[in-house]
C-alpha cells in the first residue's frame, strides 16, 4: 500500500488591529470589490491549488470573533497579545500547535493572483523552505531580500540595503526546518516581524530559504487604502 498523501497545513495571520487601514473589523474581513473578503480570496486560492482537504489554521487576536463566525470551518489559534506582539509570536504560536509535517503561512491582508500558490505547490509537495519574493520593486518601508553565493536567502528585513526585491508575505517552512525557526520566534522581540526569526535562524543555523519570484503576479499586501484600490483593479 502506498503512504498517504499529508495534508497540507496552511496558516493564515490574522490577529493584529490593521489600524492604518481605518477600519472597525478585522483588516482581513475587508471586502473587495468582487463581493468577497480578503480572507475569502485567500481561501478560494488555497482551495484552488491544494483542494478542500487543505488544513486551515487562522491566528487570531484582534475581533477574533468576525473572523471565527465568517470561517467557522477553520482551526483556530488565538495570539492573546495580539495588542502588544508582533507576526513573529503570531507564527510562533501557530507553528507550536502545528501537526508533524512543514507549514505554509501567510500575511491575513494579502490579496494575490491564484496561480502564486499553483507556482509555489511544487516547492511545498517537496517540503524545501521558501520565500515568495517581487523583484520588479524595492520599497524601503517593505521587508528586501538579498541571497548568497547559492542563491538562497541571506538577509530579509526592512532594513536591507540593496535589495533585490521585496518578500511578499506568503512562505513555507520545511519539516525540518520547522523547530529550527521556532527557537528563533521564541527568541525574538515582541514587536519583531516573523522575517527576523527567519534571519535569525539563516545566520546561525545555516537555514537554507530559496526566494521564489513570482514578480509577474499580482500581490498586493492591504495597509492602506490606497493599497485596497490597486488590488482591486485584480480581482
Amino acid at each position: 500500500m502506498s503512504t498517504p498523501k499529508p495534508t497540507t497545513q496552511i496558516v493564515i495571520l490574522a490577529a493584529g488591529m490593521g489600524s492604518r487601514l481605518g477600519r472597525s473589523l478585522p483588516k482581513p474581513l475587508t471586502e473587495l470589490s468582487d463581493g468577497r473578503t480578503i480572507m475569502q480570496q485567500q481561501f478560494d486560492n488555497i482551495h484552488a491549488a491544494f483542494g478542500n482537504d487543505a488544513a486551515v489554521t487562522i491566528v487570531v487576536g484582534y475581533k477574533l470573533e468576525h473572523v471565527i463566525e465568517a470561517f467557522p470551518h477553520a482551526s483556530f489559534v488565538y495570539n492573546e497579545q495580539y495588542d502588544q506582539t508582533n507576526t513573529s509570536k503570531s507564527l510562533m504560536r501557530a507553528l507550536q500547535a502545528s501537526s508533524a509535517g512543514g507549514v505554509l503561512w501567510m500575511n491575513g491582508d494579502v490579496v494575490f493572483d491564484p496561480e502564486v500558490l499553483v507556482r509555489v505547490g511544487d516547492f511545498v509537495a517537496a517540503d524545501r523552505s521558501f520565500v515568495s519574493v517581487n523583484t520588479a520593486k524595492v520599497s524601503d518601508e517593505e521587508v528586501k531580500y538579498t541571497t548568497d553565493a547559492e542563491g538562497f536567502i541571506s538577509e530579509l528585513s526592512k532594513s536591507v540595503v540593496g535589495g533585490m526585491g521585496e518578500a511578499v508575505g506568503i512562505n513555507y517552512i520545511a519539516s525540518t526546518d520547522k523547530w529550527t525557526l521556532l527557537r528563533h520566534l521564541q527568541k525574538v522581540g515582541d514587536q519583531d516581524y516573523f522575517e527576523r526569526g527567519i534571519e535569525l535562524a539563516i545566520a546561525h543555523d545555516r537555514l537554507r530559504v530559496h526566494p521564489v519570484d513570482i514578480s509577474d503576479l499580482y500581490a498586493v499586501e492591504i495597509d492602506f487604502a490606497e493599497d485596497l484600490e490597486r488590488a482591486n483593479l485584480f480581482v
